[in-house]
């Protein structure tokens, strides 16, 4: 996996925000500010236009994205989003390619920073329910002998449901927390987001594949 490969999961993940804005923000209407799928379409739209000239390593890329949104987008999205890609970038090799190991470490690392950053643990109905899941998932599959595709596709599912298993929870963290037991019953934005760069994620695999 190339610089031109974590180029199109960026953007990828960026055409996967405008199309889910409205779902997003509907979801954060409902426990936060209703403003994440906004704040995600914009700083990723500007990952988007920063990554116009594609850097030279996988590392670069995440380093850049992770910057721009934190640059780009308020309230906590950008920080915790940015923390995630650029510890992430951290901690891939400064090399022309990466591997499915080091992806999955690198994804371990963005979730160790986002639970440092926010403060949340699983359970707390935050994007550590995706995010976290996803990683173990990843690393599992990476270290079973798994294909990319393979490992992708259970980081995928873990995700998914890790963010579904946000619904009956009570938010601990973050402004929906405020709501106490009328938080239950909805879907964590966060963890629906990362869901959804995950699958952009799997599409750039899937893309980059073809002959």
């Amino acid at each position: 996996m190339d610089a031109a490969f974590f180029t199109a999961w960026m953007t990828r993940t960026a055409l996967g925000v405008a199309a889910a804005r409205d779902e997003l923000t509907r979801l954060d209407a409902a426990i936060g500010d209703a403003d994440h799928g906004t704040n995600l379409d914009r700083g990723f739209t500007a990952v988007r236009e920063a990554l116009a000239t594609p850097p030279a390593t996988p590392r670069e890329v995440l380093t850049t994205a992770g910057t721009t949104l934190i640059r780009k987008v308020g309230g906590a999205s950008g920080p915790l989003y940015g923390t995630a890609l650029r510890q992430m970038a951290a901690r891939l090799p400064a090399t022309a390619e990466v591997t499915l190991a080091d992806l999955a470490d690198a994804l371990t690392a963005g979730a160790d920073g986002v639970r440092r950053l926010g403060g949340a643990a699983e359970g707390d109905k935050t994007m550590v329910d995706a995010l976290a899941p996803a990683a173990r998932a990843l690393a599992a599959a990476a270290g079973s002998g798994a294909t990319t595709e393979e490992a992708l596709d259970a980081a995928l599912r873990a995700a998914e449901e890790g963010a579904r298993a946000t619904i009956p929870l009570q938010a601990r963290k973050g402004r929906a927390s405020y709501l106490g037991e009328r938080s239950v019953g909805h879907m964590d934005p966060g963890a629906a987001s990362t869901t959804l760069i995950l699958a952009a994620l799997r599409t750039a695999c899937a893309e980059a594949a073809k002959p």
